[in-house]
C-alpha cells in the first residue's frame, strides 16, 4: 500500500485484540512512511524544524488531524523537534488507524 492510499483512507471505531496489525503487516505498512520507526506496540519519527516555533505550529497541525480522525498520537514537542508516536490502547498494540494518520501526518510534514 503507498503513502497516498494509507493517506486517503479513514479511521474507524476499533476494539479489540482481533483489529491488531501482526508484525508482518506493520513491516510491510512501514514502507509505505518514510523515516517511520515499528516499537514494541508503537510506530515513531522524530520530525526537526528550523525553530521552536515551527515545531509547535506542527503539533497544532498534528493535533487537527488527530481530532478529525479521533486518533490521537502521543507527542514529544521540544526546540526544533516533535516524537510522534502512534499505537492503539484500545487493542493493546498497532492498527490500521495508526499507518492511517502517519501517512496524513506524512503528507502534512511534506507539503
Amino acid at each position: 500500500m503507498s503513502l497516498k492510499e494509507l493517506a486517503q483512507q479513514q479511521c474507524k471505531p476499533l476494539k479489540g485484540k482481533e483489529h491488531q496489525v501482526s508484525g508482518a503487516k506493520a513491516t510491510e505498512l512501514l514502507t509505505a512512511l518514510p523515516g517511520w520507526e515499528l516499537g514494541e506496540a508503537h510506530i515513531q519519527k522524530l520530525f526537526k524544524f528550523a525553530d521552536f516555533l515551527h515545531s509547535l505550529a506542527f503539533v497544532n497541525a498534528v493535533g487537527f488531524i488527530a481530532e478529525q480522525q479521533n486518533h490521537h498520537p502521543d507527542l514529544e514537542l521540544g526546540w526544533g523537534r516533535c516524537l510522534v508516536k502512534f499505537s492503539t490502547h484500545d487493542v493493546g498494540g498497532l492498527s490500521m488507524n495508526d499507518f492511517i494518520c502517519a501517512a496524513k501526518v506524512e503528507v502534512l510534514s511534506a507539503g
